[in-house]
């Protein structure tokens, strides 16, 4: 799991791809069928196309008439479906956040020993969110709306206890082979393992330009990278 993301692809070129699959699907013939018989799918569908227009203009600027006609769905139906456009927008950062947890499920840090574990963790983070900027755009929306919506998610709430789990597992089982030390709490190494990947994404354009550096590169996404487990790696030793 230290094996970086290769050029991760650009927020634009996210958005532009999965709304190009949107509307491949919905012209594909027999889609009217599809979205009648096979209302998971349909959810699917508007999920992956709100994901994008939220992340990209916010829940005040995102218009559910332009969803629809991205999915090919109505209005009436994406209602039906998700209540409201809260309602969607809601079940957008469920989604968002059920993805990233439930690969993080499948790393299998219990099988490797605590330093490795932590090692991978931190790696899977930046390498998920440089991949995912989308993740990030509607997380910092969020933000901006105090977290009044992920307070209304139960789901929200309970997808997020299993990596405090994992986190913590991975510290205790460290401290208990005198790897790391035994004064940290492992939400706030949550939260120090989520900083450093989280600005490496949401600030790279306005730290790149201030410092004139390109942070796109491979080298340099390598580079930033390895700091980022480093300096986490050297936070928890003796």
């Amino acid at each position: 799991m230290n094996e970086m993301v290769q050029n991760p692809p650009k927020p634009g070129d996210v958005r532009a791809t999965r709304q190009r699959a949107a509307r491949e699907a919905a012209t594909t013939p027999g889609a009217d069928r599809v979205r009648v018989n096979d209302p998971d799918r349909t959810m699917a569908n508007i999920l992956q196309v709100a994901t994008a227009e939220f992340a990209d203009k916010g829940l005040a600027g995102a218009r559910i008439d332009e969803i629809a006609a991205l999915t090919s769905t109505s209005k009436r139906m994406i209602y039906y479906y998700f209540g409201s456009k809260e309602g969607l927008y809601v079940a957008v950062l469920e989604d968002a956040y059920r993805r990233i947890r439930r690969i993080e499920s499948e790393l299998h840090l219990e099988d490797l020993a605590p330093e490795q574990a932590l090692r991978t963790l931190v790696g899977f983070t930046v390498d998920y969110q440089l991949a995912n900027p989308d993740f990030i755009r509607l997380v910092m929306n969020e933000n901006m709306h105090r977290g009044e919506y992920i307070t209304k998610s139960a789901t929200i709430q309970e997808l997020n206890i299993p990596v405090i789990h994992a986190v913590r597992d991975v510290y205790q089982r460290g401290v208990a082979a005198g790897v790391f030390r035994p004064d940290v709490d492992p939400v706030d190494l949550h939260m120090s393992i989520s900083a450093l990947c989280f600005f490496n994404e949401a600030n790279r354009h306005t730290f790149g330009a201030i410092f004139k550096r390109s942070l796109d590169t491979p080298a340099a996404t390598a580079q930033r990278r390895e700091s980022i487990i480093e300096m986490i790696v050297r936070f928890l030793r003796p």
